[in-house]
Formats: C-alpha cells, structure tokens, sequence
C-alpha cells in the first residue's frame, strides 16, 4: 500500500496552487477553496498526528504566512512571494511534525 503524502507537502504545494488556480482562471475564490481544503484536511491530519494546540498553531502559520505574501508579493511579486510562503510553511509543518516524531523517537 503507499504511504500518504506527507503533510508538510500538501500545506507547501496547497498554496502554490491555490495561487497557480486563482492566477490562471482569474476567480481567487476558486483559488481559495483549495486553500481551505487543504487546510482543513492538514489540519485535522496535524490534529490526529499531534494534538489540536499544534494543529491550531500549524493552521495559524498557514494562514498568516497566505496573508503575508500578499503583501510580500508587492516587494519581490506575486510568484516569488507564493514561493517563499510555500517553502517556509513545508519547512516548518515538517519541523514540527516530522521533526517531531524524530525527537521523541515515533515512527
């Protein structure tokens, strides 16, 4: 049987997108439902993985980290902000879920 996507891909790739749907169709709230989507289906993965403090704070990073390149995209542009935002919301889902299992020795 194969093993899951892990949920550090789904959250990085979740935002680019959601970007690439909005971008291409030209109606963001398309774009925003496969935001939602996935942060819903991340989420509750995080809360089964680790608890709802922790899925509630991976939530948050998500979510301010789309708000964030909104404005981030204005400094750099809208592609290379979705960029940054991706990776470090990857990079810290990662940390914190599967970094996590490393530290406390789970498989």
């Amino acid at each position: 049987m194969p093993r899951p996507l892990p949920t550090w891909l789904i959250a990085a790739l979740s935002l680019l997108v959601g970007f690439a749907v909005a971008d291409l169709t030209g109606v963001r709230p398309l774009g925003g439902l496969v935001l939602f989507g996935a942060a819903l289906w991340c989420g509750l993965a995080w809360m089964r993985q680790r608890g709802l403090p922790v899925a509630l704070g991976l939530v948050a990073v998500y979510l301010v980290a789309f708000a964030g390149s909104h404005p981030l995209g204005k400094a750099i542009g809208s592609w290379p902000a979705v960029l940054v935002v991706s990776a470090l919301v990857g990079a810290i889902a990662w940390w914190t879920i599967e970094g996590g299992r490393r530290r406390v020795g789970t498989a």
